[in-house]
């Protein structure tokens, strides 16, 4: 099955529609598939829920979205340097889910895995265990999570070969391969494309197993926060 699409729109093409659920890796301002978010903007489509650890910067990330009204509802860990996030949960008009981050990974990996539930002893006694099942193990108490069985995922990658095999590059890797996993259909945006059987198969982070479309594109690099000193005087 050839899975490498010539741009982001066409990788998207036929899996977008209003009311999906999609997991987006990154993390910060680092891995985020941002050639597909914009797509996704371009489309228009819209009430979405976005499994994600972050929700980008105003304008950038699943933050560009933010700013057009696209998404409904935010499952996420980390909800800074975003304003308009802010001004939208607080006057009610974006659904929040808190998840500490590690629940939110394994939440991903456990719907690729097939798992619908797991227990975890993260947030008993906070808010992040109301409403939820609450069992002991031996003398201690857990609740259950469920798995994040998701629409679509969209990733970003450094290295695909054909087969879609991938490499994360360094912290990049973070939320991406428990969001490639989770994906009904997962489309990975990527650095680079080489031919199938170049790639060790020792260094391979994801299976190709797990994705259906590729798209080769230039990405932006931003730095989220830049903390230096002052020069000082000669």
């Amino acid at each position: 099955m050839k899975k490498i699409y010539p741009n982001a729109a066409a990788a998207l093409d036929g899996l977008l529609h209003d009311g999906m659920f999609i997991a987006a890796g990154g993390f910060g301002l680092c891995g985020i598939p941002e050639l597909l978010l914009d797509a996704i903007k371009d489309a228009g489509t819209k009430d979405l829920t976005f499994a994600s650890n972050n929700a980008g910067v105003d304008d950038f990330g699943i933050g560009i979205l933010l700013q057009t009204r696209q998404v409904k509802k935010m499952i996420s860990s980390y909800v800074g340097e975003n304003a308009e996030f802010m001004r939208q949960y607080l006057s009610g008009e974006l659904e929040l889910e808190f998840n500490p981050q590690g629940t939110l990974a394994e939440r991903m990996r456990a719907g690729g895995c097939g798992i619908p539930g797991f227990y975890t002893k993260t947030g008993v006694g906070t808010v992040i265990a109301d409403g939820k099942e609450h069992k002991d193990f031996n003398g201690e108490t857990y609740i259950m999570e469920e798995g994040i069985f998701a629409d679509l995922a969209i990733v970003k990658a450094w290295k695909a070969d054909e087969t879609g095999n991938l490499i994360f590059r360094k912290t990049a890797r973070n939320f991406n391969p428990p969001a490639a996993m989770c994906g009904k259909t997962c489309v990975v945006e990527v650095e680079e494309i080489v031919p199938t059987g170049s790639l060790d198969p020792d260094k391979i982070h994801l299976p190709g197993i797990y994705v259906h479309r590729i798209i080769q594109g230039a990405h932006e690099k931003r730095i989220e926060q830049r903390t230096t000193r002052k020069r000082e005087d000669a």
